[in-house]
């Protein structure tokens, strides 16, 4: 018994002792369960910090930009000091065509009066009645004047300021992109401000909106800048639904304003699209979203094309056959990305072929069913520009004899390197498309869905579908720009947030550790982290006399001779006075002085371009192999008083810049 009871004690103690160690395990078991819930609160605490600092930092930088961009505006010009037609010369060329519908708008009786007299403008092209909203990109200015018309503060702001601070708000709109676009690409929105910094830093290569107000590309950059951002957010994996179909609205909101603002919107998207083609094309993004970012582009551009009433260029446009070629080769080509390498290099080779010949199919039939003609101009200049085309045809050459047109200058890649931008950004190209080879060679390599995965848990080199966007983006455009300056903002900015991206990215500084064999998680944090700020140290280092030397510097408008012809306009000739010239000095007429012209330096419209082809001035550079014509130059010999011009024209203003001249009426 006693042993029995022994026994039974000892059960008991047993089963005690293995209740006693049970328990603490069921503790340890919550504690790890407890902590897990106390780092995720921890990190979500942290994460909405972050992102209100962030959004903070972003905002604020906007603005001062904004605030900065104003600054100089008014400090190089004395824009509040100077008269109103003073402030209106300060608009050259086609921007001063551009505020004068927004002046008519303002001035007009009412807004359906003012509507009626942009529909049946006759005043733009003598003898000729056309319709503004049709022909330019100027719906802005038509929203902005009625919004002034309508909201209470004509007493205290004047339009032209009401118009510019607008222009200089949408500034904060586009650095705020600019900082969204890097923050979602790194992760850290260390990465936004430094790429807003740089923004800041080299506004010679990335904005010319100080003096150039009205220029269509200032309306339409921010909201290009804002759809680059929500197609980065949109390329994210693992988005929910409702957020997906909320950032698919905001790329159409986008595209539509970016469309809506600018003549030369359908041929930036049409490099949009040839990179959402290529990226497909290699598996490097989602083929269902890229569906929908074409069908975003063409909706989007249709919509703009029956605001403008049914605009021939947007019908005849590169971009709207092109994606429409594009969704008709995939129903064709099935089974696209199925086999092995070499079966799909022939297969994507075929796809692009079939793609490419369908375009031409397509735009040539809607051009000719529809007998367009408004873009040719855009084309000649091209085949001129790489040596297909001739060099003397007077469409292209409105284009080529422009500076902006040219090559870019080599100068710039100098000033973009003083802040350290262009060599990081080089530094970042070269890591990036690196990587992007080896991923889209072993995307072709594999033959299914499972094997990729397979592979891709294997591989240390990923890219993902945002990043393989903003590379193959910011290559494009690039590209774009060497070739014509004019463009080289497009590029700039990007380069901005691109190279920002890769100095606070997690994947590039693993990438470049693993490649030296020293890569631990605290050194690629480290690096992360450090290189950003001390990039940062020094660009403020450098710059900041800079800028303030920058903002202490007070100038003034000075241009007294056009003062005086405008002035002279306005008290001698009379309001149905007809004026002939150099498209730019014409826009400047047309703003200052509401008379009518014969041209002007809007060039998308076939008619136009003929008759400024009959009015040309200025001296210009012979080729080599050209004769020296038998006639004189009208501009040189009017000057002269010859009788066989005094027949016809009579000199009635002169100054030490311009001679106007009346036509002589005869009998």
């Amino acid at each position: 018994m006693a042993g029995m009871m022994t026994t039974v004690r000892q059960r008991r103690v047993g089963k005690c002792t293995e209740e006693a160690e049970e328990q603490p395990s069921e503790e340890k078991s919550i504690k790890p369960d407890r902590k897990i819930l106390s780092d995720h609160t921890g990190g979500k605490l942290w994460n909405i910090l972050s992102i209100t600092v962030g959004g903070i930092v972003a905002i604020s930088l906007g603005f001062l930009t904004s605030v900065y961009i104003a600054t100089l505006h008014e400090n190089d010009l004395w824009f509040s000091n100077i008269k109103e037609v003073e402030r209106e010369i300060s608009f050259r060329t086609e921007c001063g065509l551009y505020y004068s519908y927004y002046k008519q708008m303002i001035q007009a009786a009412s807004i359906q009066q003012g509507l009626h007299g942009l529909v049946y403008d006759n005043k733009t092209e003598s003898v000729r009645t056309i319709n503004i909203l049709e022909r330019m990109n100027v719906y802005q200015e038509v929203f902005l004047s009625i919004l002034y018309r309508i909201l209470p503060i004509q007493q205290y702001l004047e339009p032209v300021y009401f118009y510019i601070y607008t222009l200089f708000g949408l500034q904060a709109v586009y650095v705020i992109a600019l900082y969204v676009t890097s923050w979602l690409l790194s992760g850290t929105w260390l990465s936004g401000l430094l790429a807003a910094c740089w923004y800041i830093t080299n506004r010679i290569d990335t904005t010319r909106v100080e003096f150039t107000i009205p220029l269509r590309e200032n309306w339409a950059l921010p909201f290009f800048a804002v759809q680059i951002a929500a197609i980065t957010y949109l390329l994210r994996t693992n988005l929910q639904p409702a957020r997906q179909k909320l950032t698919f609205m905001a790329v159409f909101i986008a595209t539509f304003l970016f469309s809506l603002t600018w003549q030369f919107n359908q041929f930036m998207m049409l490099i949009q699209a040839l990179a959402l083609f290529v990226l497909d094309c290699f598996d490097l993004l989602p083929t269902a979203k890229v569906t929908w970012l074409y069908i975003i582009q063409i909706s989007g551009l249709l919509l703009v094309c029956v605001l403008q009433f049914f605009n021939s260029m947007i019908l005849g446009s590169l971009l709207i056959s092109f994606n429409a070629s594009v969704l008709i080769a995939r129903t064709i080509q099935k089974n696209l990305k199925k086999g092995p390498l070499l079966n799909r290099l022939g297969k994507l080779i075929l796809h692009v072929l079939l793609v490419l010949c369908l375009t031409l199919v397509i735009n040539k039939f809607i051009k000719k069913i529809l007998n367009l003609e408004s873009d040719e101009h855009i084309f000649k200049f091209l085949k001129a520009k790489f040596g297909f085309g001739a060099t003397r045809d007077f469409d292209a050459n409105l284009y080529l004899c422009e500076e902006a047109f040219g090559l870019l200058p080599l100068n710039t890649f100098s000033r973009l390197s003083d802040t350290l931008l262009f060599y990081i950004y080089i530094f970042v190209l070269l890591f990036m498309t690196v990587a992007a080879v080896i991923v889209a060679f072993r995307n072709l390599s594999c033959s299914n869905q499972v094997q990729l995965m397979e592979k891709m848990g294997e591989c240390t080199i990923i890219l993902k579908p945002d990043a393989a966007y903003n590379l193959i983006h910011t290559v494009l455009f690039g590209c774009l720009a060497l070739s014509t300056m004019r463009m080289k903002y497009l590029w700039t900015s990007h380069m901005c947030v691109f190279a920002s991206f890769g100095l606070c990215s997690t994947e590039v500084w693993k990438l470049v550790l693993k490649c030296v064999h020293l890569y631990t998680s605290q050194r690629m944090h480290v690096m992360k982290y450090s290189i950003p700020i001390i990039t940062l140290l020094y660009i403020s280092y450098k710059f900041w006399p800079g800028i303030m030397d920058e903002l202490s510097e007070l100038r003034e408008f000075y241009d007294p001779d056009t003062v005086e012809l405008m002035n002279w306009i306005k008290s001698n000739t009379p309001n149905t006075a007809v004026f002939a010239g150099s498209m730019q000095l014409l826009a400047g007429v047309k703003l200052c002085t509401g008379r009518t012209l014969t041209n002007h330096p809007h060039y998308e419209d076939k008619n136009l371009r003929e008759r400024t082809k009959q009015i040309m001035d200025g001296l210009g550079e012979n080729e080599p192999d050209l004769k020296p014509s038998t006639y004189p130059r009208f501009c040189e010999e009017i000057k002269k008083n010859l009788p066989s011009y005094t027949t016809h024209f009579i000199r009635v203003f002169q100054n030490k810049t311009f001679h106007v001249y009346k036509l002589a009426k005869h009998k």
